[in-house]
């Protein structure tokens, strides 16, 4: 079970990398644009329907859809499977269509609503306004193209829905390299190139879907059995299974007050941070979520248990180097990819202020990945919501407590501090979903827990040492030119992954560690 969860992982996990890749290169083309007002408003005009499709696609809907369409399949007949299919896509496509519409037509409202500092800028607040008109359906393709994943994944087709994404950053390097300097306002480009990319990643997963034989016939189906299900299991999991990505809004929207840039800083970090959590962390999350249905719905809680410890040790192992490599490489990092023409050396501290803060709180995302799925899984939504609610809390405590001295006190790098408060909310997000799972029997860590931590807390020490010792200081590279930044980084990174695994060899970490406990019925206590 466990190798089997690993080499999906790995596949997703490929397939992510190419997509992430290819994401840095389309924000190093951004960032040539600078940081400013055009800038700042576009990605407001991104992050809104962005957001929301974190919700209803990687979140909420994913998360109720899944184990339903998991247990349909296990249960009934192929034909109940495909009405659920058809009925699903038809109500999904005409709810979110009225919702984009409305937005649309709204748009300058929307924009108070998720930005509100740029009432004060006319020419940011009209931008935002007029780009969201274009970047809004985005939501609505991107909910069907979550839907047809849903469906591939729980056929275990991973690899054509991890492949999508690689869409939207071809479509937006190709509109702001061909388009955009054709324009007085070249950002409204890359607003265009979200609409299209959106439709064609669509396109892209129908063929896929067609050769399973569940290309979906639309039909309106609110009353139908299966649709009301996942419907009630989507309402509270839009909160449960998307509180870092609340947070991270509540950043932009207390951004959008702070100095000009504040938005776009925090853009580029939280963008650093996405690149590992994308390739594993929801990598990992995709592949667990129909593995632990189908666990649930076959009723073997050891099976469910064994797959949610292998799920836990690997974002140890990947998670914790990960976030102590972009916390000593931060500068470094955004100064190779970014700092060129108008990205000045100013962003890259400004930024780095936040990648750091950000960087913290990366296991804490990832654990969030893979305990969410384990209540979905069993379509229980109830108890995702509650803790969200108290991290939510949390978080907007700390936000206060980090942020307003800062602004009172006119201390630069005040963004810095809502990107801190989101990273230790996702600790107190993680240690509550932890909680209640152990509480309610659901999961019991298997043996060998505390050996694999110490090998891990050794191995990432002597990485950081490792880096440290052969990594120039923060201002040394904005002296040097693009080929020397990339191969001082280059080696700076690979003397770390080379330390970090040797070091966990020479401990007597073997990777069999991390799904041996399948094999095991002991546990620690």
């Amino acid at each position: 079970m466990s190798k089997k969860l690993v080499k999906s992982t790995a596949i997703v996990g490929i397939m992510t990398l190419i997509s992430r890749v290819l994401g840095l290169v389309r924000d190093m083309v951004f960032a040539r644009f600078g940081v400013g007002a055009g800038m700042d408003a576009f990605f407001v005009a991104f992050k809104i329907p962005n957001f929301m499709r974190r919700l209803f696609a990687e979140g909420a809907f994913s998360q109720a859809f899944v184990p339903v369409l998991t247990q349909y399949k296990t249960q009934r007949e192929p034909a109940e499977v495909k009405a659920l299919v058809d009925r699903v896509a038809g109500t999904l496509a005409g709810s979110l269509g009225l919702l984009v519409l409305v937005a649309i037509l709204a748009s300058p409202a929307v924009v108070v609503v998720f930005a509100p500092g740029f009432w004060n800028d006319p020419v940011k607040f009209d931008l935002a306004a007029y780009m969201l008109r274009f970047t809004f359906p985005y939501l609505l393709f991107m909910a069907l193209v979550s839907f047809a994943a849903g469906i591939l994944n729980s056929y275990e087709r991973f690899g054509e829905a991890a492949f999508a994404p690689v869409w939207l950053n071809v479509v937006l390097i190709g509109m702001a390299l061909l388009v955009a300097p054709s324009l007085d306002e070249p950002m409204i480009a890359l607003s265009w190139g979200v609409l299209i990319a959106g439709f064609v990643q669509l396109l892209f997963l129908l063929p896929a879907l067609a050769r399973i034989h569940l290309l979906p016939r639309p039909r309106w189906g609110w009353r139908d059995p299966g649709v009301r299900r996942v419907l009630r299991l989507m309402g509270p999991g839009i909160v449960g299974s998307s509180v870092s990505q609340i947070n991270l809004l509540l950043d932009t929207l207390l951004a959008s007050f702070l100095v000009t840039g504040s938005v776009s800083w925090l853009y580029y970090a939280d963008r650093l941070v996405e690149f590992p959590l994308g390739i594993f962390g929801i990598a990992l999350a995709t592949v667990i979520l129909p593995v632990l249905s189908k666990a649930h719905a076959s009723e073997s809680s050891a099976d469910f248990s064994r797959t949610l410890d292998a799920g836990l040790r690997w974002v140890l192992l990947i998670g914790l180097p990960a976030s102590v490599g972009l916390v000593v490489l931060a500068r470094p990092v955004l100064s190779t990819l970014f700092e060129y023409d108008d990205f000045l050396a100013h962003d890259v501290a400004m930024a780095g202020l936040a990648l750091m803060a950000y960087a913290l709180g990366l296991p804490g995302f990832m654990l969030v990945k893979v305990l969410a799925p384990a209540f979905y899984s069993r379509q229980d939504t109830r108890t995702p919501v509650k803790v969200a609610i108290r991290a939510m809390l949390s978080n907007m405590g700390m936000n206060a407590l980090f942020v307003v001295p800062l602004v009172l006190f006119k201390v630069p790098g005040a963004h810095a501090g809502l990107a801190l408060a989101t990273a230790l909310a996702s600790y107190v997000n993680a240690g509550l979903l932890y909680r209640h799972l152990r509480r309610d029997g659901a999961y019991q860590p298997h043996t060998g827990w505390l050996r694999l931590m110490l090998q891990i807390l050794l191995a990432a020490t002597v990485m950081t040492l490792v880096v440290l010792w052969g990594t120039p200081g923060a201002d040394a590279w904005s002296g040097m030119t693009a080929g020397e930044r990339g191969s001082r980084l280059s080696l700076g990174v690979g003397a770390g992954i080379v330390a970090y695994l040797t070091v966990l060899r020479l401990a007597g970490m073997r990777l069999s560690m991390l799904w041996a406990p399948a094999a095991e019925s002991g546990r620690t206590p």
